[in-house]
């Protein structure tokens, strides 16, 4: 029979990589994301990867985040010529964090190499350069959501939209090997039922094997009402206080979002700061790639959005200030009070949010807030779990900031979303939990026994499978 190998975001959150083989000889790579968080998980991004990129025959993508595609630029430098498949709109955000992360990864490699000649050692190698990365992206395949396509000899894929952020799909596989066809769903990163502007996860009833994501499986998020009253009153209280709100954010999803409801706030009267800075060059483009899909948002956010003539997020929130220069980033720096900053990166481990760290994160009149998960290993969890003091660009810098975390604007879905997604199955395929800290995936495992006594596998890094 077929062969389904766990290759990556198993037991933990990052990387997200699985191979499907028949015994026909077909070799299909589902996902090829970056491993993201400590520094040996992101070390581990350099290794060989654990089959031959040249002997693939197709790989498939749910979603642009970098934890699920950001290795394609290495798969293709190692030899892989085949179609990246992915739905339209996650085609072009990928091409925006694909090329942002290989300039990431020049100037990284270039500043430490400088420091290691300095010091009479050899200089170091991008993980992967700009070149790599456009010929990646060269293979791209845009698929629509909820048709059929034959991407290799047997194997069929579905994108059905996952919620999670523009162009994110569940992935349906039908793979015929030797006459026997099986299916295989992978939810990808299913969304939040309450996100705005996202719909709500598509439900399926049939499969052999279902790949279930869990980075949420141990609890439920916040009522997403009381969520948007507490983000009220932390910018009420920053206005009282006199100090600016920092909020690290992702680029692709999160950071629209936060706009929308910002932008709804204002229009509210619910508003105080005096501006909202957006000092992130990728979420800059990124608006505008979501603007040009608006089609694809839930109907009752997209006839809002139609109603007041929205054409940009200035529109929607006219105190809004985009910063795509470095000049212009360094400026807000000059701002001590009344401003909002949304910047990245979304877990604090790089990008222009570290330089607003540095400049406001010593003040007792500053909030720091964390609209979503943060990554074992990040300096975003260091925080949230309550360092006294970090180290932000090569100084240690006391944390006097008043932290909030705001779980209830997680673009995934909580425990009882998956139980719901899950349960939708008719005849209760095989079930492995994957994408989550083995503590989250056991508490959903148990939760599954007792709530819809259905047994799910959580497997070890490297296990095959028959599918």
């Amino acid at each position: 029979m077929a062969l389904l190998s766990f290759l990556g975001a198993i037991r933990q959150v990052t990387g997200s990589c699985y191979l499907i083989e028949s015994r026909d000889g077909v070799r299909v790579l589902l996902e090829c994301g970056m491993h993201q968080g400590r520094r040996q998980e992101e070390d581990s991004n350099r290794a060989p990867f654990p089959f031959e990129p040249a002997g693939l025959d197709a790989v498939i993508i749910s979603h642009a985040h970098l934890d699920h595609s950001g290795l394609l630029p290495r798969l293709v430098a190692a030899g892989y010529r085949g179609p990246i498949f992915a739905t339209q709109p996650c085609c072009e955000l990928m091409e925006l964090m694909l090329l942002d992360s290989a300039h990431i990864q020049e100037k990284d490699a270039e500043w430490e190499s400088t420091w290691r000649m300095r010091q009479g050692k050899p200089p170091v190698k991008p993980l992967y350069t700009t070149k790599d990365t456009e010929k990646a992206l060269a293979l791209r395949h845009p698929l629509p959501y909820g048709k059929p396509h034959e991407v290799a000899k047997g194997v069929r894929v579905t994108y059905h939209d996952a919620g999670h952020i523009l162009g994110s799909a569940i992935v349906e596989l039908e793979v015929q090997d030797q006459q026997l066809t099986r299916r295989l769903v992978f939810s990808g990163d299913l969304g939040n039922s309450c996100s705005p502007l996202m719909c709500d996860p598509a439900t399926l009833d049939r499969a052999d094997l279902v790949l279930l994501e869990s980075t949420y499986g141990d609890r439920d998020h916040r009522n997403n009402g009381e969520t948007l009253d507490e983000l009220a009153a932390i910018l009420q209280q920053a206005h009282q206080d006199g100090g600016n709100v920092l909020i690290p954010s992702f680029a692709v999803g999160r950071t629209q979002d936060l706009l929308y409801y910002l932008g709804r706030f204002y229009q509210e009267g619910r508003l105080p700061q005096q501006v909202v800075f957006l000092d992130s060059p990728m979420a800059i483009r990124a608006n505008a790639i979501y603007a040009r899909y608006h089609a694809q948002f839930d109907r009752a956010h997209q006839a809002e959005i139609e109603a007041r003539h929205v054409r940009r997020a200035e529109d929607w929130l006219p105190i809004l200030r985009c910063t795509p220069t470095p000049d212009e980033s360094m400026a807000i720096n000059r701002i001590k009070s009344g401003a909002i900053i949304i910047a990245g990166s979304g877990m604090c481990n790089g990008g222009r949010i570290v330089h607003h760290f540095k400049h406001n994160f010593w003040r007792s009149d500053c909030h720091l807030v964390f609209p979503g998960f943060q990554a074992r290993g990040t300096l975003g969890r260091a925080i949230v779990d309550g360092a006294t003091t970090a180290k932000v660009l090569h100084q240690r810098i006391a944390v006097k900031a008043q932290v909030h975390t705001l779980g209830g604007f997680s673009a995934h879905a909580g425990q009882s979303q998956l139980l719901d997604w899950i349960s939708h199955f008719s005849q209760r395929p095989e079930l492995y939990l994957v994408h989550g800290e083995l503590e989250k995936m056991q508490a959903l495992q148990q939760a599954l026994h007792e709530r819809l006594q259905w047994a799910a596998h959580i497997p070890e890094p490297g296990q095959q499978v028959a599918l």
